[in-house]
């Protein structure tokens, strides 16, 4: 999965959130709008070729100076908006960056 075939897809709102994905937002108070300008402007900073769900990868991006992280993966031919989330420590360095490094980094 690269970039163009995502942002053809929000382009074309070919794309679904999973259930995960919108109780994430909404604990968060991540709006649509935001999710699609992460995926439209943003950069894969990780991605999950061997994800047990299917290919899939992280996208990161500040949205009005918040940073804000969506991993998403293919569903037949639509794009699937996984989960989102604000990236925090301890886990984050800064939005693009692991305290921990993974082999998976793109």
């Amino acid at each position: 999965m690269d970039i163009k075939f995502i942002r053809e897809k929000i382009k074309k709102q070919e794309y679904d959130l999973s259930s995960h994905a919108h109780r994430g937002r909404q604990e968060e108070q991540i709006t649509i709008a935001e999710i699609e300008q992460v995926l439209l402007l943003g950069d894969i900073i990780e991605k999950y070729p061997k994800d047990e769900r299917g290919e899939s990868c992280l996208i990161a991006a500040k949205v009005d100076n918040k940073p804000l992280h969506v991993v998403c993966g293919k569903r037949d031919k639509k794009l699937l908006v996984v989960t989102v989330y604000r990236p925090k420590s301890p886990t984050w360095k800064n939005y693009k960056q692991r305290i921990k490094e993974l082999k998976s980094r793109v």
